[in-house]
């Protein structure tokens, strides 16, 4: 080719650039191969390339699907995604529950780009997740089931089920398949391999090559101490627990506690656990809340579980001792509010003027012997209430109205009335017996002196010992008459 020629088709969008070239050349003959090369080669570049280049007046959004369109066909036919690779093993009609309930084809794909995929009739990949994107796998036995069966857990990096995942990341979903067990009849029958330890084995050789290996229950970590109603006799390793209104189970695991079967997944690993508490704590059942750390994409949380029998608190309890995780059940923000309902009348009105007061007005109560918790102040409120109760009782007020309007022996005797003494009789048989015959005078007298003084009540009539009497007062003896 021509050299002109070729530095034109080269540097034709460079004509500075070619000029000076050009300049070289003619100056400097030595050169002239050394810029002829370098042409051939920005011509070559320029030709293998020219599907990519894009002129000055086309827009922005095409460039980004031309630029797109390459990687993200190849991130997807790459490793376990691409139809064409070769499976290392593959099971029929496998019960998926998570992301997908249905049955497909489970494949588990060899290889540094492989992993695990599921599959329809025709070959399509469905679903799946790379080796390397793996955090967990766990075969656990399906809780209240009276045929036995295994669920394999996978948890991707990234999806724990704690932080939602971040919006735009490619990142793999959480994925859950049943099998049951077959008994060795079955399986000789159908040439089956004996699940679960076939597919553990199949795991556990493609996740070694990366420090993992799939998790199962063990006795020494926990077992459940309730009885198992279908299967007497035989261990169980969850925890039946509420999460909300979702009822699930509770895994305590070599490497975490894993909350399951229902969707979302939610695994804490040990470096997300920050404390565990028991809060709700009856006769029967308590509450177990999970505080995780925070990280980069969100703060604290706090994860509560509901309703777990108490007859597994011993061994969670021992459980969390063992992993050192931090029990934070008496901690500070635990604590019973303080509402200031018994407070010293005193010390809330110096509170209020020191300006301590909460948002409610009430006084804000300082001192660990001034805290006190519900039930504490429950039994000061009744205590409260019974001192009012003998405050309000007056033993003196019963008497009077009791005595107000009424009448005795004594008082139906009117004013000026003798009052005559006891007649005694001395034999019932018939004896001689005289009624002593007293002076009338003499008995009025005695009976003066032994009756109290009169009282005037409040009704104007005057009492003898607290009682109302019917009689009026005697008129005072006139001058000269005593």
């Amino acid at each position: 080719m021509n050299p002109s020629t070729l530095l034109n088709d080269a540097f034709a969008e460079k004509p500075i650039l070619k000029r000076r070239l050009e300049e070289c050349m003619s100056e400097s003959p030595q050169y002239a191969d050394l810029v002829l090369n370098i042409s051939a080669y920005v011509l070559e570049l320029r030709q293998n390339f020219s599907a990519h280049v894009l002129t000055a007046n086309e827009p922005a959004n095409k460039k980004r699907k031309l630029d797109d369109a390459p990687s993200t066909q190849t991130a997807r036919t790459e490793g376990w995604a691409d139809p064409s690779a070769e499976a290392a093993y593959t099971a029929p009609d496998v019960s998926f529950s998570i992301p997908q309930r249905k049955k497909l084809g489970l494949q588990i794909v060899r290889g540094v780009n492989g992993g695990i995929r599921a599959i329809d009739s025709t070959g399509k990949v469905e679903f799946g997740v790379g080796w390397k994107d793996i955090e967990q796998v766990f075969c656990l036995p399906v809780p209240e089931k009276q045929k036995r069966a295994w669920n394999y857990v996978v948890i991707p990096r990234g999806n724990d089920g704690i932080n939602a995942p971040q919006s735009g990341a490619n990142i793999p979903e959480q994925i859950v398949w049943t099998y049951q067990e077959l008994s060795p009849k079955e399986a000789a029958a159908n040439s089956a391999p004996l699940e679960p330890d076939h597919t553990a084995g199949l795991l556990d050789q493609h996740l070694s090559p990366l420090g993992k290996s799939v998790i199962m229950p063990e006795e020494k970590e926990f077992a459940s101490a309730v009885p198992q109603s279908h299967r007497k006799g035989e261990k169980a390793y969850h925890v039946k627990a509420f999460r909300g209104s979702k009822e699930g189970y509770l895994f305590l695991l070599p490497t975490g506690i894993l909350w399951a079967f229902k969707k979302p997944l939610t695994f804490f690993g040990f470096p997300s656990v920050g404390s565990i508490s028991y809060t709700s704590v009856l006769q029967r059942t308590f509450n177990l809340v999970v505080s995780t750390n925070p990280t980069q994409g969100s703060g604290e949380q706090e994860i509560e579980f509901g309703m777990l029998d108490q007859a597994d608190f011993a061994g969670i309890d021992a459980y969390v001792k063992a992993h050192g995780l931090n029990d934070a059940s008496l901690a500070k923000q635990r604590a019973a509010k303080i509402y200031g309902v018994n407070t010293d009348k005193s010390k809330k009105a110096d509170a209020e003027a020191n300006g301590t007061a909460d948002a409610n007005g009430e006084a804000a109560v300082q001192g660990g012997d001034e805290e006190m918790t519900e039930l504490q102040k429950a039994e000061q409120q009744l205590e409260d209430e019974e001192d009012e109760e003998e405050e309000d009782y007056d033993p003196g007020s019963e008497g009077e109205s009791e005595g107000e309007g009424g009448s005795s022996e004594e008082d139906d005797y009117g004013p000026g009335e003798e009052v005559e003494g006891d007649e005694e009789v001395e034999g019932e048989d018939g004896e001689e017996g005289e009624e002593e015959e007293y002076d009338e005078d003499e008995e009025v007298e005695e009976a003066e002196l032994d009756e109290p003084p009169a009282q005037q009540s409040h009704s104007g009539f005057p009492t003898v010992n607290g009682r109302g009497h019917g009689r009026e007062e005697p008129d005072e003896p006139e001058d000269g008459f005593l």
